[in-house]
């Protein structure tokens, strides 16, 4: 049994606390290699930002969760070593699907875990998040669990269609539980495709897709019905289209590649929305910068120099969204 306390990270009760009063969300990025890790770090520590390290079932099968355990606990050193004092760091299981991949997380160091039963019964669900929570609180480690279906496909989570969350379950299902946030359901989907061509607009100057609005209507009753309790909102990367452009130009096949507008994030995060996850953002700015230097420099063999520009591209990214669209730095000095 790992402790995540002794590998200096933090479970994330305090910075949902406080990101609920003030009207901010906490970064969550999903990553699978060291470079992405190190742009993570790099970009939380210069915003001092607090910020979740999320790894999905996937990712810890390519990653090894014996490696990712020394990893989480080197970010942290890595951290301090940059010069950010006391790291506000937590590492988190994305949609773990059974009790046994979350308890073996748990076990394994990870100060939070999310279990996704939402494409079960709602007894069914609610049985096994709570059997999840049971665990996972005895070693003080939070658990997210998920109400409503996301369409899309991110490495095993696919779905052709979305479900919004019943703001009527939200109540019985926190409160049967014992979750520490929730994920919702309000329009936000998975991957660099959220949303099928014939659901978008287009706009007539640019010809881009313009994707529909999010169910702020669902988000208010959810939020009525539990004040100040933390919701989580998936699939909400904004697929750059100048990332996007660049993957295209340089060989890619990204065509009609659409995301979340990043004003509607903004608008959330200011609400009870206090964790965004935020994936296919980071593989397109990694995908574009290695792209383009393969192009440029057709001769380069040195996994350094694509690597390099790749992980600075990300760092780029990533404080864009920490201090334009989440509004989350300044908040870990």
């Amino acid at each position: 049994m790992v402790n995540y306390k002794d590998l200096g990270l933090v479970n994330t009760k305090d910075m949902f606390a406080k990101a609920v009063k003030g009207g901010y969300a906490i970064p969550a990025f999903n990553f699978n290699n060291m470079e992405q890790l190190q742009a993570i770090i790099m970009a939380a520590a210069e915003t001092k930002s607090p910020v979740i390290l999320q790894v999905s079932k996937g990712a810890r099968n390519y990653a090894n969760q014996t490696l990712l355990r020394y990893m989480a606990e080197g970010a942290v050193a890595y951290a301090k070593e940059l010069g950010w004092e006391k790291p506000q760091i937590c590492l988190h299981l994305d949609h773990g699907d059974s009790f046994e991949l979350c308890k073996s997380c748990v076990d394994m160091g990870f100060s939070s875990v999310m279990i996704d039963g939402s494409s079960l019964p709602y007894d069914e669900n609610v049985a096994l998040t709570k059997k999840v929570c049971d665990y996972a609180h005895q070693h003080d480690v939070t658990v997210e669990g998920e109400l409503g279906v996301l369409a899309g496909v991110e490495d095993e989570v696919a779905s052709e269609e979305s479900h919004y969350t019943k703001p009527e379950e939200v109540i019985d299902f926190t409160s049967k539980t014992g979750v520490d946030s929730l994920a919702i359901s309000i329009g936000t989907s998975h991957g660099a495709y959220k949303f099928k061509p014939e659901q978008c607009t287009r706009d007539p100057k640019t010809g881009k897709l313009v994707p529909p609005p999010l169910a702020f209507d669902v988000l208010a009753e959810i939020e009525k019905k539990l004040p100040g309790f933390p919701i989580v909102l998936h699939g909400s990367s904004s697929v750059p289209q100048d990332e996007v452009d660049t993957i295209n130009k340089f060989g890619g096949k990204l065509p009609d590649a659409v995301g979340i507008p990043e004003e509607q994030l903004r608008q959330a995060a200011k609400s009870a929305v206090c964790k965004i996850n935020i994936d296919s953002d980071s593989r397109l700015a990694m995908t574009a910068a290695i792209r383009q230097t393969f192009a440029e420099k057709p001769g380069e063999f040195d996994p350094r120099k694509y690597l390099g520009p790749a992980r600075d591209n990300m760092k780029k990214m990533y404080m864009h969204k920490i201090i334009n669209v989440l509004g989350s730095d300044g908040k870990a000095c």
